[in-house]
């Protein structure tokens, strides 16, 4: 009897301790984030703590996503939504009300806007109408592409995570630590990479490229789009190879999803070379991760500057 008893009492604590286990494997926080590179560095703060799914793909133009029921699957479950902002994600809105989860809607502990105390570029100091193209209001949004701010979107990471899950911010301050030592090793080695090439000019193809640019002391001389996300006319194209030659630029970027044949040419006419650089993480073969990604666009921009 006494064994009996002693058997179903261990039983009963080894049930208890399952519970547990299983209890603290649930209170992983379901993250989705808008963009591959929000989830590059959520992951980073997150660690083994988050579950992290992104609505995009880095070979995407993060500007035009098509809301997509499997949007609303990822986003139904989700504790925490990390959104750019600055209306580069605008769409995401969209497919929250779809998701009908009251976890991320806005203002709600788990909507976590990134472009918090952010320096943002390009902020237009006029009103702003569709003639102008797609000019963003807010400013430029693009600002991931600069690892220069990664401790503050970082930062604005962990207080989000926090607040959902308070006994895990030690581990994210860790992790993110951690995350951080290895970017300022690799932001050494890109600015001595980038420094022999200070002052140099280079044509974009969208104008995106202005945060990664002014970190590294390169200029931006001009796109080939006649206004953000219109397509060139023939004399604005005309202008820009008039301009690369007097001006001897030797470098036009180009996204992913932009039209590369048509930078080729203007490239050829101009005597300079096309590159398509990671917009994204994710948005070329090699650039899988954050650093990586920077890594890429670093060397790649590099030896096209040679």
């Amino acid at each position: 009897m006494h064994w009996t008893k002693t058997l179903c009492l261990t039983l009963a604590v080894a049930l208890v301790v399952v519970a547990s286990m299983a209890g603290g494997a649930e209170r992983k926080l379901r993250v989705v984030t808008t963009i591959p590179d929000l989830t590059a560095l959520a992951q980073a703060v997150g660690g083994d703590l988050a579950d992290v799914e992104t609505l995009t793909r880095g070979t995407q133009n993060a500007h035009e996503a098509e809301v997509r029921p499997t949007m609303m699957l990822k986003l139904r479950r989700a504790d925490v939504l990390v959104e750019n902002g600055l209306e580069l994600d605008a769409w995401a809105d969209v497919a929250v009300t779809g998701a009908n989860n009251p976890n991320i809607v806005r203002g709600s502990a788990g909507r976590i806007d990134i472009s918090r105390g952010l320096p943002i570029l390009e902020v237009p100091a006029v009103r702003v109408d569709r003639s102008m193209g797609d000019v963003h209001p807010l400013g430029n949004p693009h600002y991931s592409l600069d690892p220069g701010f990664a401790p503050t979107i970082t930062q604005n990471i962990l207080e989000g995570f926090s607040r959902l899950a308070a006994d895990g911010r030690p581990t994210f301050e860790r992790n993110r630590q951690a995350f951080l030592d290895q970017l300022n090793e690799a932001m050494t080695r890109w600015t001595k990479t980038l420094e022999p090439f200070r002052g140099a000019k280079v044509v974009v193809y969208h104008p995106q490229w202005i945060y990664f640019l002014s970190r590294f002391g390169l200029v931006q001389a001009a796109t080939l789009e006649d206004r953000p996300g219109i397509p060139a006319s023939p004399g604005h194209l005309v202008r820009v190879i008039q301009q690369m030659k007097a001006e001897r630029i030797k470098v036009i970027i180009v996204e992913p999803w932009n039209d590369r044949k048509l930078a080729e040419r203007v490239a050829q006419e101009a005597g300079a070379k096309a590159i398509v650089l990671a917009s994204m993480v994710g948005g070329v073969k090699g650039a899988d991760s954050y650093i990586g990604a920077i890594d890429y666009n670093v060397n790649e921009l590099s030896r096209a500057l040679r």
